[in-house]
Formats: C-alpha cells, structure tokens, sequence
C-alpha cells in the first residue's frame, strides 16, 4: 500500500507492490514475506485483480457485488465476487471489446461492442447471442423503458436495437459525420450523442426527434485555454435531470445545465490529452474527470481542485464504487489500480477493514524518511554513468528524479571520482589561503567592460576613503563596484559605454562638470574637518559644498559653451558624412554607365501602373540635381504633382483649384498690401546692438 498526499487529502493506493506468482510455494512465498519490504507491506484486496497484457474498461454491477473488467491479450471478460474478494469467472472472447456494458443488477446479461461490428450478448452461463452492425461503434447506451440499445459509431446514424423484439428500429439521422459517445439521462431518459465536429445532440426516445444542439465546441475555447484543433466530443456524462458534462478531445471539462446552450463551467486539465472518463460524486458536489495522464477531483460548483491522482501507466477508464471513496482504474498495464479516499466517502461494505486499518495510519503517523535512498536527478546519473538504468528495479521514479539505493550511489560515485576526498582537500587549503590574503594589499583588476568608468569610480571612491579616514565619524558610501545590482553593467558587453555617440558627447561636458564639483566639493569638505579638528569654538562655517556665485556662473558658461562646440562638430560631421555618401552614389552611378557590357535589367511592371519609358529614371535623376526654384517652376508649368517614383515610371495626381471670388479678392489686397509696405520700409542698418545670440562676436539686428 502507498500513501500519498495532494492538497492536504490522503489517498491510498491499495495495488501498490510486487505481486507473488502462483507457481511459488508456501515456503518460498513465507520466506520472500520476511526479506522482502514491499510484499510485506503490499495488501491483496482482491485476489488476481489484473489482466495478461492490458485492461481497456471496468464496470460495477448494479448491486455492488461483482466487478467486470475488460481487456486484452487475448481478449477478455474477467468477473471478481466481492464477497469472495476472487476471481468468479474468466470468458476469453474473438475480438477486442470497445464498450460493454450490464444489463441487469448482477453479472447475468451482458452486452459486449466488438471492434469488428458485432455486438455480443452474454448471459450467466456465458455466450448467447451475435449479431452485426453497419458500421464500426464506438460507444452504445441501454435505454430501459423501450428496450432498446443506442449505438454510435463511425456514420452519422444512430442505430436502435430493440431487445424485446429482437430485430433493429428505424435510425435517428444526426447531422455530425460520426458520433463518439453517448449516454442516457436516468432520470427522464434523454438520448444525447456526441459528435465529432464538438457538438452534442439531444433527441426524446418517446419521439425520435431531435431536441436540441450545443456547440461545445466553441464554448470550450475561454481566455487562458491554448486550442490546437477542432474540440470533438470524447465523453459524456449526465447527473440528475438538469446537469451534464462534457469532456472534449483537446482537455477541457464542460458543465451545463439543460435549460441553457451557455457552460456553466470550463474546467481545463492542461494536458491537451482526450477526456476519458466523466463520473459525479454527489455528496460533496465533487467531478472526477480523467485523461490518459491524471485524475482530477474539482468542485463543480468552483472548479477549485480538491486533489489528483496521477497512476505510472496511463488510464483507460475509471470506474467509482457507488457509495463511497473508492475507485477502479483499467490502465495501460497489466495490473488495475485500486484507490482509497476517505475523504470521499468510508470503505465498501466487503472490505471495512480499511476505515479501521487508515485511522490507525492517521493516528500513528509516521514521517517519511529515506534513510537507504539517495535522490539524484537526470543530470546526475548522466555525470555518474548510470543512464541505462532509468526504468530499471534499481530507480524509482519520483517527481523530477529518481530514488536508488545510498550503497549503490556511494560505489558508484567512488568508482567515478576516487580523488573526490583529495579535491575536497584542495579546496578547503585554497579557502583558508583565500582567508589569509585578503589582510594584504588588494590589487584593483579593472572589468573587461567599460574599464574608464571603473576608473572614475575607483579615483572618486578612493578620495571618499580619504576624506572618511580622517574624518572621525566619517563613514564612506559604498562604491557602485561593489554593488551586486549594478555587477552586469560591467560584465555585459551590452552596456559598454560609446563614447563618440551624440548622446554621449552632448553629455559629457555636464557630466564632465558635475565631477568636478564633486572633487571641490570633496576637497572643500577636507579642508573644513581639519578645520574643525583643530578650532572647534570658531564660528559656524560655510555650509559644505557650496561655492560662490561667480565660481558657479564661470562653470555654467564653460559647460554650455562645450556643449555648443559638440553640437558645431556633430553637424560638420553630418555634413561631410552626407557629402560622402554624395560622391560615392555619383560614382557607383558612373561606374554602371560607364560598363562596357552591362548586365541586362529587368523590370516588373505592376498592376494600375502606366510604362512611359526607361529614360525617364535618368530624367528624373537629372531634376533631382536641380535647384529647388527650376524644379518648382517645372512642377507649375507641368501642373502634375508627383506622389510615388518607381524605376518604370510614377503615380501622378493632376488637380486644379478653383477659387472663389472672394479669395481672389482678399488675395489682390494683400499683395497691394504688401507693396505698399514695401514703399514705407525704412532701413535700420544705423542701429547696433550686442548681445550672446548664435555667435560669440557682435551681432547686428534690425527692428
């Protein structure tokens, strides 16, 4: 038995451990009891509970005594006699059983849906009736007041065989391809079918016509789900006369009410794996909805997870025992898992001894320590050489690792590294020597990164120290150096500092300022501690760091004045960067005229363009040479305005304004306006005035 805990709930799994074969004799069987700690710890609720190979679906009869499961190989029917807590009887059948299901409130009518269209039926003393359907099921549903047997598969037809009669009814014609599952309401026995477009269709057996339609589909895509394909439906289950769910094939869980087409909840499992198994539990309003990997137990109220249950193989079906915390599961392995939740419900009637055994458990609990076991991750084993055991008796999977023995660990890891011990010496001598050589005199090492900076920072810390150092209560501020937040700026090349960009060099003059003043400053705050060390009962001095206005206005003019000169070289800069891109396009452009054999060029003339000519690229390369005032008169004699230029012609807009006559006049008046201010204008040439404006010199200005 192994007990677990998800979200402070105890669940038991009562499969857990070695299973002893048959063939072995008391003896041996007494005798692996005593050495082994998992065969005496294991408990065999049921005896030979699994199957050869593979369990695909399990089921509960009606009265809670007999536990039918199927799987394969070969194919298979197994009953276990829970009185008994036995195998009651085995059938062995001719092909793979997709559904079953129990007619009756014990094991004497079955009902087997074969993978190869046939549909079985069983009696107590085994086989009895075959028959064929046509086309391949999928899932099928027993509605008791007709009698008749629902089946859905790969057809857009639901077939109807009525028992009573013995012979197949008329279809239900659905509008899906193909349908998935199916299921029945117990209460006013609504048919509802899943199909594999993400729609689920209701139809009223009394009156074989459809209901309703709902588009899960599109319902089941919500804000944080990732949808990859089109959601089909994968499971379908009805609780009460109102509530269904839904589960589809990309993970999502959906809650309705009848009275509604909107989910009344979205419960997403985050594996993007097909929902496999719906089932209700109604005392504590819980869901309990599987997939291939995880059985999820959430309110349907909240969708709040209660707790989880996650098998090492993954699961075909689940199966809850009616009444309590009990639950089967058909997994990818031959053996099925038994689980126990107290906090569901107490133990069934035909094994009570669990509620005693787990409240002892719960009384006495016991810490669980792996006093023999070492934990190592993937990486580990690769480092020790021990990959080729995952999967092995040797590992036990657990979490993001594994669990091998510690005596295993420690021979291998010798084997692996025996100076390990020898290293560990070094180490701790480097250590010590380390200790000892920071009393000595620390040579500062520059950063590969922005090494002026550190620089200026190790000059300006340095005099900190000093004024520090001979300052009584003094205390330095910690340097940027040696600040852990600011590590990055000079080991990441991102952060190198470019000193001939224009941020920088428009910068750097104010910035070339300010450490001055601080060096004043700093220089100024020495001079007034040894003042104040030697004359304590002079009179209050001068606040620190402030110097005098002329000082200040002499340092404001020289950095604007470094800051204009940076802005004058910026400009030359462009100014010549522009001109050499000049000349180097015009001698490209010469080089390719000048070719003896040019290369033949091709043009694509698209859709709504006019083609003129291919001189009229070299044309407009000539205009584009020409003063502003020849290209503006040309534009005016054409009357065009160009919009896009392209290598094969233009787009061109030709408009014309019209004008109103009073915007003709307004315009006359100002231009007489303007001429009769150009008569009255007096020169003021005689008037001189100096002040800073662009330049440094004199400047003359007319008003």
């Amino acid at each position: 038995m192994q007990i677990s805990s998800v979200n402070d709930v105890k669940i038991y799994n009562l499969s857990h451990g070695k299973s002893l074969p048959e063939w072995l004799s008391d003896r041996k069987k007494r005798a692996l009891q005593k050495k082994d700690v998992d065969v005496q710890r294991r408990i065999e609720l049921i005896q030979d509970f699994d199957m050869p190979t593979v369990c695909t679906s399990i089921k509960v009869s009606r009265d809670g005594q007999y536990i039918l499961a199927a799987g394969t190989y070969k194919p298979r029917i197994r009953c276990y006699d829970t009185y008994q807590l036995s195998l009651k009887f085995e059938r062995c059948l001719d092909s793979d059983v997709v559904a079953f299901d129990i007619l009756s409130d014990d094991y004497s009518k079955l009902v087997f849906l074969h993978c190869d269209r046939y549909v079985e039926f069983h009696s107590q003393h085994g086989h009895y009736y075959k028959t064929r359907i046509p086309k391949f099921g999928r899932d099928f549903s027993y509605h008791y007041p007709s009698c008749d047997l629902y089946f859905v598969g790969a057809s857009s037809e639901v077939y109807r065989l009525n028992l009573e009669q013995g012979r197949f009814l008329s279809s239900l014609q659905t509008d899906a391809v193909e349908n998935n599952v199916c299921d029945i309401n117990p209460v006013h026995h609504l048919f509802a079918t899943g199909t594999a477009e993400g729609k689920v269709e209701c139809w009223d057996p009394r009156t074989r016509g459809r209901v309703g339609i709902l588009d899960c589909a599109l319902s089941s895509v919500t804000e944080g789900t990732e949808v990859e394909g089109l959601p089909s439906i994968s499971a379908l289950k009805f609780n009460s006369c109102l509530n269904m769910a839904v589960g589809t094939s990309t993970g999502q869980v959906l809650l309705y009410d009848l009275r509604s087409s909107c989910p009344l909840l979205v419960k997403d499992h985050y594996y993007g794996l097909p929902i496999k198994s719906l089932n209700f539990q109604n005392q504590l309003d819980l869901v309990l909805s599987a997939d291939a990997k995880i059985i999820k137990i959430w309110n349907r109220d909240t969708g709040k997870v209660f707790s989880s249950i996650e098998p090492q193989h993954d699961i075909n079906d689940v199966c809850v025992y009616p009444g309590s915390g009990m639950l089967f599961t058909a997994n990818e392995d031959p053996k099925m898992n038994t689980f126990y939740i107290p906090a569901l419900g107490p133990a069934p009637r035909w094994c009570s001894f669990l509620d005693n055994l787990t409240e002892e458990l719960e009384e006495n609990p016991e810490s669980t320590v792996y006093d023999d076991y070492k934990f190592v991750t993937r990486k580990d084993l690769e480092n020790l050489g021990l990959s080729h055991l995952v999967g092995s008796a040797l590992l036990r999977a657990y979490m993001h690792g594994f669990f091998m023995d510690i005596r295993l660990y420690h021979k291998v890891k010798t084997m692996a590294n025996p100076f390990a011990y020898e290293e560990y010496r070094k180490d701790k001598i480097r250590q010590k020597i380390e200790e000892t050589r920071t009393q000595r005199v620390q040579v500062k090492k520059l950063p590969k990164v922005n090494k002026e900076l550190a620089i200026k920072l190790m000059e300006e810390g340095d005099d900190e120290e000093e004024l520090a150092g001979r300052k009584k209560k003094g205390k330095a501020m910690p340097s940027i150096l040696s600040d852990d937040r600011f590590k990055v700026m000079f080991e990441n090349p991102d952060y190198q500092v470019d000193e001939q960009s224009e941020e920088f060099r428009l910068l750097n003059p104010i910035v070339s300022k300010v450490s001055q003043k601080r060096r004043k400053k700093l220089r100024l705050l020495e001079k007034q501690a040894a003042a104040q060390q030697k004359e304590e009962d002079q009179e209050e001095e001068e606040p620190e760091g402030r110097a005098s206005s002329e000082e200040s206005s002499d340092d404001d003019k020289s950095w604007v004045e470094e800051v204009r000169e940076q802005r004058r070289l910026l400009r030359v800069e462009e100014r010549d960067r522009r001109r050499q891109e000049r000349k180097q396009q015009d001698r490209d452009t010469s080089l390719q005229s000048a070719a003896p054999n040019p290369e033949p060029r091709f043009f694509q003339i698209k859709a709504g363009e006019e083609f003129r000519s291919f001189g009229e690229a070299v044309r407009k390369q000539k205009l584009q040479k020409a003063s502003l005032e020849d290209r503006l008169k040309l534009e005016e004699h054409s009357g065009t305005l160009t919009v896009a230029d392209s290598t094969v012609g233009s787009k061109q807009l030709t408009f014309t304004l019209k004008k109103s006559q009073q915007q003709q006049r307004q315009q006359q008046a100002e231009r007489e306006h303007q001429e009769e201010r150009r008569k009255v204008r007096r020169s003021a040439g005689h008037l001189q005035t100096r002040g800073r404006g662009w330049g440094r010199g004199r400047g003359r200005g007319r008003y």
